[in-house]
């Protein structure tokens, strides 16, 4: 009953739309009505007010964390803990994939993603973070930079297995369950990527 409870509060948390929510505070129009249509800091961005970007972001993977950190605090035992850890990593995934708040049509997830990172391995969230900003500094694509980075985040959790830190097959198997829906989520992009029409960050 703990896991379910904890899987239901976090899907909660993550249908949370800061990007919305932040772009109301700014009088800003709703994210979901230009650009890409999607409700999250990239396209934010194309607002042109980086400010609102930068909070939504902030927002975005604070959930991502809290609600792991939340798991990891309140199970009752290492053996549960970890089960339920890794149901709240999917959970408030979804939650940001496919809010309740906002009729299931939600952002991709980048943000929160690399929030649930942080609380299973703040290394871990660092090689994911700095893949990210390396593909977006020298390419200028948010959606490639994502992509790359989704493949190899469950990669460098299991190679850093016993060298930065101990997996766990359940967290493993939640991470790369992730990196498939972040995947799926940006289909769309990699078509535009390979036609060359997608649009590059900073670009509105």
């Amino acid at each position: 009953m703990f896991t379910i409870a904890a899987g239901v509060v976090a899907y909660l948390i993550g249908s949370i739309s800061f990007a919305v929510i932040v772009s109301r505070l700014f009088g800003l129009s709703d994210p979901r009505s230009y650009g890409s249509g999607n409700p999250g800091a990239t396209n934010v961005l194309r607002s042109g007010n980086k400010k609102a970007a930068l909070l939504t972001l902030l927002g975005d993977a604070a959930k991502g964390w809290f609600a792991v950190w939340l798991a990891q605090r309140l199970a009752p035992s290492l053996h549960v803990a970890e089960g339920t850890v890794a149901l709240a990593a999917i959970a408030v995934f979804l939650g940001h994939l496919y809010p309740v708040f906002l009729r299931f049509k939600g952002g991709k997830g980048v943000a929160t993603a690399l929030g649930v990172l942080l609380a299973i391995e703040p290394w871990l969230a660092v090689a994911a973070a700095a893949t990210w900003l390396i593909v977006a500094v020298f390419l200028r694509y948010s959606s490639l930079a994502a992509i790359v980075a989704a493949v190899f985040a469950p990669l460098y959790y299991m190679f850093g297995d016993g060298l930065a830190w101990d997996a766990d097959a359940r967290l493993g198997t939640a991470i790369a369950a992730m990196s498939l829906l972040l995947l799926y989520r940006h289909r769309a992009n990699m078509a535009r990527l390979l036609a060359g029409k997608e649009t590059r960050i900073g670009g509105r």
